[in-house]
């Protein structure tokens, strides 16, 4: 068997070792030693380069991501200062509600001894009813009566249709006949304050409204001939002036109360006596 070849000092053919200090480590050559050096230089700055480029790409990403982004524009309004409230714009109430909150609900609670303030008779709807026979005719006569109806309610109608034919008149199911509108809210108590203050006293030979035009459950009904009585109708460009119906419903429930409530806001009644 062939035994572990390894150099002994001083055979044949092996390199002369150093024993100079007593460790017997042997001594490289100073041919090795400089190619070492120069090994190690060449890999100390290769890799000092890499370490550099990646600590300086390193770098620009930290800068790049810690650049201050661009500020964006808000959508709504700016914010006011800090310790500074925005003012908000006070909600709209109309001229007659607020008549009939601060006045006409005292009131009625101390005539029919009411102690609950929801159950106080108060406006609910008020409907605009205008009928258009000739329109089986000339439909634009209908077409007229819903813009003057828009324009005095601001609001727009709806157009109404016939219901059933009827051979006499030479009237057609579904054919339209008129227009209507309901007003609830602002518009309601609007539409009234320029009803009582503005449109009724231009009624020529006024004399009041009728007291009897109530159907009994508080609601009020009447009856209007001519609707140039409201001051958003153009007298230039009506052709014919038309009628329509007022309707006005309350929580009253009894003609009553109804006829307290609308007295108080305001509307013209005629006394009793006015007819002699």
């Amino acid at each position: 068997m062939a035994k572990n070849s390894e150099s002994k000092p001083g055979a044949p053919g092996a390199p002369a070792a150093d024993t100079a200090g007593g460790k017997g480590k042997p001594k490289k050559s100073p041919s090795a030693a400089a190619g070492a050096a120069a090994a190690t230089a060449k890999g100390g700055g290769a890799a000092s380069g890499k370490k550099g480029a990646a600590v300086a790409a390193g770098a620009g990403q930290a800068q790049a991501g810690a650049a201050p982004a661009t500020p964006q524009t808000p959508s709504g309004p700016p914010e006011p200062p800090e310790g500074i409230k925005r003012q908000q714009k006070p909600s709209y109430v109309p001229r007659l509600r607020r008549r009939y909150l601060d006045e006409v609900v005292p009131k009625l609670k101390q005539e029919f001894g009411i102690k609950n303030t929801m159950a106080v008779p108060r406006l609910e709807r008020i409907s605009l009813n205008m009928g258009m026979g000739e329109a089986i005719q000339n439909i634009k006569i209908l077409d007229d009566a819903v813009e003057e109806m828009a324009a005095l309610a601001g609001q727009r109608p709806t157009v109404t249709r016939a219901q059933k034919s009827i051979a006499a008149f030479k009237l057609r199911a579904g054919m339209p006949i008129g227009c209507r509108v309901t007003l609830r809210g602002a518009r309601m108590w609007d539409f009234l304050d320029r009803f009582i203050s503005v449109a009724l006293p231009r009624v020529r030979d006024f004399r009041g409204v009728s007291p009897k035009s109530f159907d009994g459950r508080g609601n009020y009904t009447m009856g209007i001939r001519d609707h140039l009585i409201f001051l958003e109708i153009d007298y230039n460009k009506v052709e014919r002036p038309k009628g329509m119906n007022v309707t006005i419903v309350t929580t009253a429930g009894n003609d009553e109360r109804a006829l307290y409530l609308l007295r108080e806001l305001g509307m013209p009644f005629a006394r009793p006596d006015a007819g002699r």
